[in-house]
């Protein structure tokens, strides 16, 4: 599918977005974020960790890492207009999608009440540019969808949340990034500034800001090439019934 009945038009009012790392989320669909923000959308961002081996220098103390990269995704965040952050404080390189995280996921999920829920898509271990899907990535992504389908919706699911007053809650759909075929895509003309201002924010890892800016700007144009739009930011859509 591709121009304009490509073009996903439906705004949630509400809706979450859940990585595995710090600056996921900005490479990911910031901009898109962004623009819902912008019209009045509430959005909130979890990491499941905080980062803390995303360093090439042996020596780094992991803990001093954490918080400066925490630091670096609230500063992103403020950016994007995000209403909250969440860090679960999972070990990076070595998240699991376990029952822990599930219960930690399905809380925020049933707090929230969000129409939508984004995440990396679990399934694309292997990109056609060459890029091997990160195992937090996928684990991330496979728990957020295990969260939203069954658990979030049923109320036999974490039985001690719903007593506390946590209700169980129905997600409508699923928006995963990071995915080679997108089925929709959202027109991000004139928000990937924003995005390319989130990114910047993570010091820690970005190296050359000049070559950064083109690489996101090149990302955008293609994807808004498929959608017949000026930038666009592509997606798989799961709508759940």
């Amino acid at each position: 599918m591709s121009g304009d009945d490509a073009l996903l038009r439906e705004r949630p009012e509400r809706f979450l977005v859940i990585v595995a790392h710090p600056d996921d989320a900005d490479f990911g669909p910031a901009a898109s974020a962004a623009r819902w923000i912008s019209e009045g959308s509430i959005g909130e961002l979890v990491c499941c960790t905080s980062g803390d081996a995303g360093s090439d220098d042996p020596e780094t103390d992991p803990l001093e890492l954490a918080l400066r990269r925490e630091a670096e995704q609230r500063a992103a965040a403020d950016i994007v207009g995000y209403r909250a952050v969440h860090f679960l404080h999972q070990p990076d390189g070595a998240l699991e999608n376990d029952l822990p995280l599930r219960e930690q996921l399905v809380r925020i999920i049933r707090d929230l009440r969000p129409d939508a829920v984004l995440t990396m898509d679990p399934t694309n271990l292997f990109h056609r540019d060459g890029y091997v899907q990160h195992t937090d990535h996928r684990a991330a992504g496979m728990a957020a969808v295990d969260a939203v389908f069954p658990a979030a919706r049923n109320a036999m699911a974490f039985p001690h949340l719903a007593r506390a007053g946590l209700a169980p809650h129905k997600v409508a759909q699923l928006l995963l990034f990071w995915v080679d075929d997108p089925d929709a895509y959202v027109d991000v003309t004139g928000f990937v500034d924003t995005k390319v201002a989130a990114l910047r924010a993570h010091t820690s890892q970005i190296r050359d800001p000049q070559e950064l800016d083109e690489r996101i700007q090149g990302w955008a144009r293609e994807e808004g090439e498929a959608a017949g739009v000026e930038a666009a930011e592509g997606f798989r859509v799961i709508r759940l019934h």
